[in-house]
């Protein structure tokens, strides 16, 4: 489960991921994770959906903006852009997606942080390359929901079902005080 960063920046930082020599760049849309790849049975599916449904419907749009790089190495080979705002609102899904009575309930490898992978598993000059080519970039736009995917046995994505915040509001652009979702009354 991820927020899909919209176009024309999911496909200029996959362009970019792939630039680097990020093999796996073109088989994973351009993202922030919510769940990390988490293998369920297809018979879990519909009770999935409607777990997802139900914390779509208690969210709300938010502005989430992308700011500069960030590293996770040396304790994983991963280059990142930042989200510099929505990082809360993006928490605070990533909590209820893996609500313990929730049918994705699992726990993390690493504590959450929201942001979007430009770079992994490279060689350490190509991540020193992506980390300060873009070490500028700049993107922002409104959240208003977020997808499922599967991965396919030929190792490409593909979304399956977009989920859309309960709340028809949608912000302002990026650039106002980060207030996240909040359940709905």
């Amino acid at each position: 489960m991820s927020i899909a960063v919209p176009e024309p920046h999911g496909s200029l930082l996959q362009e970019r991921r792939a630039g680097f020599g990020d093999a796996a760049a073109h088989g994973i849309p351009t993202h922030v994770t919510l769940l990390p790849p988490t293998e369920v049975e297809s018979a879990a599916l519909p009770a999935i959906e409607a777990h997802l449904a139900e914390v779509a419907a208690a969210g709300r749009p938010f502005p989430m903006r992308l700011s500069g790089t960030g590293t996770f190495r040396p304790l994983s080979p991963v280059v990142f852009v930042r989200v510099a705002e929505g990082a809360e609102a993006c928490t605070w899904l990533q909590k209820e997606v893996r609500d313990a009575s929730g049918p994705v309930a699992r726990e993390l490898q690493f504590p959450y942080h929201p942001h979007v992978t430009v770079a992994h598993g490279i060689g350490e000059a190509a991540m020193d390359r992506a980390f300060e080519e873009l070490s500028d970039y700049r993107a922002a736009w409104p959240c208003t929901g977020f997808a499922l995917y599967e991965q396919g046995p030929d190792a490409v994505w593909r979304k399956l079902r977009e989920f859309v915040f309960g709340s028809a509001v949608v912000p302002p652009q990026a650039g106002h005080v980060e207030r996240g979702p909040i359940p709905a009354s």
